[in-house]
């Protein structure tokens, strides 16, 4: 008795491989921003030491206030304004000199160090391009070190100011402190002038500082200044002028724009001041960017080519 049997042909195992999702460009650079937080803490470590240096002395003030208040009020308006918003300038100055050095530092190591400790051939066995790192890097000290210095000095003055109205709450000039402390116009100048002065107009220099960043085999912070120094002693030498060195400190300095352009001058509206119309049509600012541009160009070529050390 034979058994009849119904044989189903197996159909072929089909390996589904599913193809990794695709990242987008924008995801790719945030997460390139995120790496250098990771690998650089001094970009708010450096800036956060500084602000609780300065709210140390800041609270020992603070019993001196009450004194210091009393003479403020007997000053007229310009006096009593200037007087009672010294200890907020002083901290905005502080920090913005704090994210300077940051900033130059940070550039300089940016490209070097990776070469240095030769984490470079990690990230470039990641599926993220030359162009997306070295504009995640260049956006550290043009946007990322301004807004992070605004959110820590608005921060602190808030802290600052609830601080000396309690102090003051049985002394009074409670009223007379807070009209001479406009915070939000405080707050959207320095935004606009580490934005626009630090950041845009300081372009230049970072792009520069990235370019020897991602050339120097060995001292770096010495190839990015000497040639510099260098080509204004040759000119000086050979033809008797230093526009080099104007150019220099004219792009330092701000400009006549830039140099106007800082929070203590800002109107009650600063989006509608006319030192941020002047600053964006400076002719200064565009030929800046401009050079940045290829400097940021070619550290991306060399970031492409350059090997380990």
């Amino acid at each position: 008795m034979s058994t009849q049997t119904n044989a189903v042909p197996e159909a072929p195992l089909q390996s589904q491989v599913s193809a990794p999702a695709a990242i987008s460009a924008a995801q790719l650079l945030i997460w390139s921003v995120r790496r250098e937080f990771w690998e650089h803490r001094s970009l708010y470590v450096a800036p956060l030491a500084a602000t609780g240096l300065f709210l140390a002395g800041f609270l020992v003030g603070l019993t001196r206030l009450p004194g210091k208040m009393r003479a403020a009020m007997a000053l007229d308006a310009a006096h009593q304004q200037a007087a009672i918003r010294q200890p907020y300038q002083f901290l905005e100055l502080l920090l913005m000199g704090t994210m300077l050095i940051v900033a130059v530092f940070y550039c300089i190591d940016a490209l070097h160090g990776e070469r240095r400790d030769r984490s470079i051939l990690f990230w470039k066995s990641l599926p993220v391009s030359d162009v997306t790192t070295v504009l995640a890097k260049a956006s550290i000290p043009l946007v990322i070190l301004p807004l992070i210095t605004v959110a820590i000095t608005v921060v602190t003055q808030w802290v600052m100011l609830l601080l000396s109205s309690v102090v003051l709450l049985g002394s009074g000039g409670v009223a007379t402190l807070w009209r001479n402390l406009p915070m939000f116009q405080m707050s959207m100048g320095l935004l606009l002038h580490l934005l626009g002065v630090h950041g845009l107009w300081y372009a230049p220099f970072y792009g520069w500082l990235l370019l020897v960043s991602a050339w120097a085999r060995r001292g770096a912070i010495l190839w990015a200044t000497v040639p510099l120094l260098a080509v204004g002693m040759v000119e000086r030498i050979a033809f008797n002028t230093s526009y080099f060195a104007t150019v220099l400190l004219y792009q330092f300095s701000g400009g006549p724009e830039g140099a106007a352009f800082i929070p203590n001058h800002m109107a009650m509206n600063p989006l509608e001041h006319v030192s941020l119309v002047k600053f964006v049509r400076s002719a200064g600012l565009w030929p800046g960017l401009a050079v940045t541009a290829v400097f940021l160009a070619a550290a991306i070529r060399l970031r492409r080519y350059r090997e380990p050390m």
